[in-house]
């Protein structure tokens, strides 16, 4: 065995109930001076708990991150004097939060609400005009991730299942992205054992406990096909994040799948199934998940499109080489919401099958 691994340093705490308390507790020993909080009308409650300790009550957040919004949020944060950001709410609420943390000096406390897994990790999204940019920078990673169960108890059945989801492709990619390594193997195996049952209960805490260790593996592994693929859809179409995350999985498992028997092996252990494509599968229906990507908003005319965008952006080392024959025939099979498995049995190791030579006929 031979590998090198970073573990990004984070201080987590977990308890139903406990927020407000855990909040104040972390502000107290970060030595905050000026808070600015970020969150949703719906988290009023508890950021009203906070109106004592607040020197800026934000509440515009969109998905993605609009480079508008996080520069006027970031000239607002400076203007306040602002040292520490508190982030309630998913991967929106704290996506804001870290791109004030590129422009101006603020430590973040993230307190999530749904299961994107943002909390943990150092990367970042910003989109404009030309699409959605990534990237890590420690400057962005939360000091403090506080964790209640309670707080995630106000999420449709179909933010839960989506949100939940893209959880789950946090532990998949983990397995074959660009800097994986057997401690990131390690964490995305446990990850997925608690969020298949954490979801299927469903119980938040062993999801919340799933979420965590599926984000530190992702953040440790990278971005593998399936994040990049999501991220330029989502950036250049304005797709919903975790929804285009649950209806893509099951297709990028069952491309990768076959030229990574390893993973897939312990992908399949992880959720006590067959194979990996039946254990997302599985649950993805047990959630009743959305299925195709023409049903969350993306148009037929804008496959082509997408494949070139993907196409610019591949990462490095993905199991199965990229080529445009395969991605159009995935993300055209994503978009129909055609069975997955079918696609598998079309895709052998080593190649491409055209339509003429035994692959799939066109949907």
């Amino acid at each position: 065995m031979r590998f090198s691994h970073r573990t990004l340093g984070q201080r987590v705490v977990l308890e139903a109930g406990g927020a407000a308390d855990h909040i104040r507790a972390e502000l107290d020993r970060l030595g905050a001076r000026a808070v600015m909080v970020i969150a949703g009308e719906r988290q009023d409650e508890l950021a009203g708990a906070l109106a004592d300790r607040t020197a800026l009550r934000w509440t515009e957040i969109a998905q993605h991150v609009p480079v508008a919004l996080a520069t006027s949020a970031t000239g607002a944060a400076a203007d306040a004097g602002v040292d520490v950001v508190v982030a309630v709410g998913g991967g929106s609420a704290i996506g804001l939060a870290k791109a004030i943390a590129l422009g101006h000096a603020v430590r973040i406390v993230a307190v999530p609400t749904t299961y994107a897994g943002s909390e943990a990790t150092n990367v970042w999204g910003l989109t404009d005009a030309d699409g959605k940019r990534t990237g890590s920078d420690d400057r962005v990673l939360p000091e403090t991730v506080v964790y209640d169960p309670e707080l995630v108890a106000g999420m449709s059945p179909e933010l839960a299942a989506s949100s939940g989801l893209n959880a789950v492709a946090h532990c998949v990619d983990a397995f074959w992205g660009p800097r994986t390594d057997p401690i990131d193997v390690a964490l995305a195996e446990e990850g997925l054992r608690a969020l298949n049952d954490g979801l299927r209960a469903p119980n938040a805490e062993r999801t919340q406990f799933g979420c965590y260790l599926a984000a530190v593996a992702f953040a440790s592994a990278g971005s593998g096909l399936h994040h990049w693929i999501c991220h330029v859809l989502g950036g250049r179409f304005d797709l919903p994040h975790a929804a285009t995350h649950a209806v893509l999985l099951p297709y990028v498992v069952a491309y990768n799948a076959v030229a990574a028997p390893d993973a897939a092996s312990r992908i399949a252990d992880a959720f006590g199934s067959v194979d990996a494509l039946h254990g997302v599968r599985s649950l993805a229906a047990a959630l009743d998940a959305p299925r195709a990507l023409r049903d969350i908003g993306l148009r037929e005319e804008d496959l082509p499109v997408a494949v070139e965008a993907v196409l610019a952006a591949l990462p490095p080392g993905n199991p199965r080489p990229v080529d445009e024959a395969a991605l159009t025939r995935l993300l055209r099979a994503a978009w129909a919401g055609t069975d997955p498995a079918r696609l598998a049995a079309g895709w052998p190791v080593g190649g491409w099958v055209p339509e003429e030579e035994g692959g799939l006929p066109g949907e």
